[in-house]
């Protein structure tokens, strides 16, 4: 069933949209990231302009993050306290990355940034993660499965200042490592279309120390007001979001999300890791394949003027 999507002027199918919707949902629920690293480049491979693809995609984000968080917080498993200090550097963020994106988006130099831009990202934060995954799901074989978690009690993060009690997390940190990162988070978020959670998740469990099990609610409470931020900007600055794309999606990611957050429960933290690590991986290889084999997409020749 093709539908046509006005802004984005292509057809696609239906049914592909909504099914790419609840794979996404389904990712959310269980690894607490909005999905959009995955997201986003399946909108670039059936053929959706990435502009479009990442102020679309941020829209999607809100909803299948809002599902999730609605089943985190029915589990107690959200630091409220924590996640508002996230999104405060988030809200930053995203208006610096929007700013960023509509200069980049003037020059025509937008669609090489995005891609480019997930290449990187998804590579190093995958590698890292894989490996760290690895490692600790070995060390809980041959250790019986004593966590590792006393390397991190004092490292530099402990030592600055402005400290503030996180009760659920159960941490008394600084909250400048919580609003850097959630700037961080905020500025791809408006460039990527991304909920950011993929580097969230990871900077929250080895950065900042969280628990994993406060982790992924946590990330998925401060994803929802950031990427709903960027959408709003998106639209109103560039009238980049596809409705007609945004609530097939939406309608998948939220279903999706539900069924997510019950297989999450049910899988240990190593185990979830070490699956986000290698989906990262994955998307990141045939992205940068796609670089690599269609140059023609890169470089444009122009007549002047310019």
């Amino acid at each position: 069933m093709l539908i046509y999507l006005p802004i984005a002027e292509v057809s696609v199918n239906a049914v592909l949209l909504l099914g790419l919707g609840g794979l996404v949902g389904v990712l959310s629920g269980m690894f607490g990231v909005g999905g959009g690293f995955l997201m986003t480049p399946l909108l670039f491979f059936i053929g959706i302009p990435p502009a479009v693809a990442v102020a679309t995609e941020a829209n999607q984000i809100v909803a299948s993050s809002f599902s999730g968080v609605l089943a985190h917080l029915r589990r107690k498993t959200v630091d409220l306290k924590m996640g508002t200090v996230l999104l405060v550097g988030g809200l930053v963020g995203a208006a610096l990355g929007v700013v960023l994106f509509n200069y980049l988006k003037a020059q025509g130099q937008v669609d090489l940034l995005v891609r480019l831009s997930y290449v990187i990202f998804l590579g190093v934060v995958g590698g890292l993660m894989f490996l760290e995954s690895l490692r600790a799901l070995l060390r809980t074989r041959s250790a019986g499965g004593a966590p590792a978690r006393d390397r991190r009690r004092h490292t530099w993060i402990h030592n600055l200042p402005f400290k503030m009690k996180f009760r659920v997390s159960g941490l008394y940190i600084s909250v400048i490592p919580p609003l850097i990162v959630g700037v961080f988070v905020g500025i791809l978020a408006a460039i990527m279309g991304v909920g950011g959670g993929f580097i969230m998740v990871p900077a929250m469990i080895y950065l900042l120390g969280m628990p994993t099990k406060v982790v992924v609610g946590t990330s998925l409470f401060q994803i929802i007001f950031v990427t709903a931020f960027t959408t709003l900007l998106h639209a109103t600055t560039n009238f980049t979001v596809d409705v007609v794309l945004a609530v097939l999606l939406l309608v998948g990611g939220v279903i999706g999300a539900q069924i997510g957050t019950r297989i999450g429960t049910r899988m240990k933290a190593e185990q979830l890791r070490i699956l986000l690590a290698a989906m990262v991986l994955v998307v990141c290889g045939k992205l940068a394949l796609d670089l690599l084999l269609t140059p023609s997409e890169i470089y444009s020749l122009g007549t002047g003027g310019h």
